[in-house]
């Protein structure tokens, strides 16, 4: 409207976790008096997961939607004003507002191509007889919470793998890949603690193979159109050298295995999507393509590992995801100023686009005398 200079709206901070109170306010820099009947705000979490199907020869869009917040205030005037409706001068007007989140457990922020769950503010400024202002305001909700230092997190998982081979009815050695994690619930930045050792009595040369996958699974209930789909992704990789006939070979993942910065675990919060991490741990024979393997399931944590007793405490901070897994890949085109953005753009073509939103996860840069 020609008589708003700015409609904006502010938040002390870009994230949030369950139980903090979210504060902000609402800018409005008018240049002429005018009838305001009220300033609105809704706070809302919202997850949505959509895509299409094919039903008996038709092409159709399934779609669900589940809140988490729905909370709403009036920050100036009121609901159903009697009377004559109340004119706000012109100027430069601040309204302030706040929200107590819920202290119940919230998902993470996230963004994909099939689904999403956001939080946003959203203004509305009710003015009579005219079409009202809106605006949005998305932020960050760091969740579920999820400690490294729960009891069930810090125990062992040991696993072991054997293979002989027989050749004319004569047994030969054995290979055998032992496997220790040490933990396994990982902060972004943290580097998976795995140790291995190898015994190839066999004939032929072996290789460990380790490999991190991040496995999303999005559910839409609508009766007879009730569908699923599941997406994998490689999130890090690691490949050993030949171990010989005849040798043994032990390994350490020391700094190899380092987490990206990613969305973390979400089982059990959200009934539209679930993010699952799985570490599968190969020995491969390098002839007959037969393996021995083994799979850990990974938490990915939004609170980091402590050393007991210690001063030196994680240093946090927040990043958007990395860009080959999901929550990573693709921002929404109501977030681009310019071409979507799918994963799949050349590098030169991103540089005029700018980006309104992206959620941030949790992450530590470890000191370099630092050792977990």
């Amino acid at each position: 409207m020609d008589y708003i200079r700015e409609f904006d709206i502010r938040l002390d901070r870009e994230m949030y976790y369950a139980g903090e109170t979210l504060v902000g306010h609402v800018v409005l820099d008018t240049i002429e008096n005018f009838k305001l009947r009220a300033v609105r705000v809704v706070l809302r979490g919202k997850a949505h997961a959509e895509w299409k199907v094919v039903v008996s020869g038709d092409r159709r869009t399934v779609k669900d939607d589940q809140y988490f917040i729905d909370d709403r205030a009036i920050i100036w005037g009121k609901d159903k004003p009697e009377g004559n409706v109340p004119i706000l001068p012109r100027g430069l007007h601040q309204f302030p507002f706040q929200f107590q989140l819920p202290e119940s457990s919230l998902p993470c922020s996230f963004e994909s191509r099939p689904g999403f769950i956001r939080y946003y503010i959203k203004v509305t400024v009710d003015i009579p007889y005219a079409s009202p202002p809106q605006g949005m305001k998305y932020f960050t909700i760091i969740g579920p919470h999820i400690d490294c230092m729960d009891e069930h997190y810090l125990k062992p998982m040991v696993g072991q793998d054997k293979r002989t081979t027989c050749c004319l009815c004569c047994e030969k050695g054995p290979v055998v890949l032992r496997t220790q994690l040490e933990r396994s619930a990982y902060v972004c930045g943290e580097s998976i603690k795995l140790r291995a050792s190898i015994d190839n009595q066999g004939e032929e040369e072996v290789r460990l193979k380790v490999k991190l996958i991040q496995y999303v699974e999005y559910f839409i209930d609508r009766g007879v159109l009730g569908v699923n789909k599941e997406i994998q992704h490689l999130v890090l990789e690691y490949k050993g050298e030949a171990v010989e006939p005849n040798t043994r070979s032990k390994w350490d993942s020391a700094h190899s295995l380092v987490v990206p910065v990613m969305p973390p675990s979400l089982v059990g919060v959200c009934r539209l999507l679930q993010i699952y991490y799985v570490l599968k741990v190969n020995l491969e024979f390098e002839k007959s393509g037969d393996d021995l393997q083994m799979h850990f399931p990974i938490t990915i944590a939004t609170v980091p590992f402590r050393i007991p007793n210690s001063n030196q405490q994680p240093n946090v901070h927040y990043e958007v995801s990395c860009e080959h897994v999901e929550g990573g890949l693709y921002i929404g085109p109501e977030f681009l100023l310019g071409e979507v953005y799918d994963g799949t753009t050349s590098h030169d073509s991103q540089r005029e686009t700018v980006v309104l939103y992206r959620p941030v996860y949790v992450s530590v840069v470890k000191p370099s005398t630092q050792h977990v």
